[in-house]
């Protein structure tokens, strides 16, 4: 990972090397914290941030399921993104926003440690290989079941649910795959360790519903409003295991992977092995939007 130049802590930008916390906070112990991972985009207009404010306020939604109190106003969280993207000079980056617990206690109830809030910048490529939007990515069906109805809360990004996650990544790259794909409790579809799950079967796009422990995700919702631009028949229900290898197109797509075509599951091609012609649709016109080569018709973009 290539370091930046600033991080904002607590209220101020401080160097890299300074932004730190100690080993007993309980977020390191416990995993106790809430984060987004957030996209800015190089456009002809300068840096521009997708869909910022619909991050902030699922950062705000997942700290209050976590009973996890922030202790600065959406407006301030706002600001202090673009001032550090402003600070590190980034005309496009990822952007990790992250709501810890720091240190008090061992008490797995972390609710008396004090709340930090930090924002760390980092250049990124293509998440999922340099060669992800023109040659795809190979994926496999994970043995790890994604968390089941009321074990935590799908739909928050909380630190420590997303050991589930890794251990889907590390199955996947032990097995020599880009990513994999998880069931839920019951064996339907779910999502990637990081990514929400997209296929394209007889011209419908399908993609698994909030039941299905998924993370709603934001690119997600940017890709179903393409869609339904492009008048695609867009189908949001349980999806069984088969579809996968039924269908003509499978992508993955999530703010890091953005728009990442699959082209093949368990050593099986997905149609010609090739991105599918829709994916490439999508991708192309999600891009020319994020880069300025076509209008924010839908006010996507917060230009720093």
């Amino acid at each position: 990972m290539e370091i930046a130049e600033k991080v904002w802590l607590d209220g101020q930008l401080v160097a890299w090397a300074e932004a730190t916390t100690h080993v007993s906070a309980h977020a390191i112990q416990y995993g106790s914290s809430v984060f987004e991972g957030i996209r800015a985009y190089n456009h002809p207009d300068g840096a521009a941030i997708f869909r910022l404010q619909e991050h902030i306020e699922r950062l705000w939604t997942s700290a209050k399921l976590f009973r996890l109190p922030i202790p600065y106003s959406q407006d301030e969280m706002t600001e202090a993104i673009c001032e550090t993207i402003r600070a590190n000079r980034f005309e496009a980056c990822y952007v990790r926003p992250v709501v810890f617990r720091g240190s008090g206690t061992f008490s797995l109830d972390g609710r008396s440690c004090p709340t930090h809030v930090s924002v760390l910048t980092i250049e990124m490529g293509l998440y999922l290989g340099p060669d992800a939007f023109e040659k795809g990515v190979r994926v496999g069906v994970s043995s790890w079941r994604r968390l089941g109805p009321g074990t935590s809360f799908p739909s928050a990004k909380i630190g420590g649910q997303y050991v589930n996650s890794q251990f889907i990544a590390m199955e996947a790259h032990d097995q020599g795959f880009d990513e994999a794909i998880a069931l839920d409790a019951y064996g339907n579809l779910s999502e990637g360790s990081g990514e929400n799950l997209m296929l394209i079967r007889s011209g419908v796009l399908y993609t698994p519903a909030a039941w299905n422990s998924i993370l709603e995700g934001i690119t997600r919702r940017s890709v179903l409003s393409i869609a339904a631009d492009l008048g695609l028949d867009v189908r949001v229900e349980a999806i069984p295991r088969d579809y996968l290898h039924a269908a003509d197109e499978v992508f993955l797509v999530g703010t890091a992977a953005e728009i990442s075509p699959v082209v093949e599951i368990d050593g099986l091609a997905v149609g010609d092995g090739r991105p599918g012609e829709i994916t490439k649709r999508l991708l192309s016109t999600f891009l020319d939007l994020v880069q300025g080569r076509a209008p924010d018709r839908h006010g996507w973009l917060t230009h720093v």
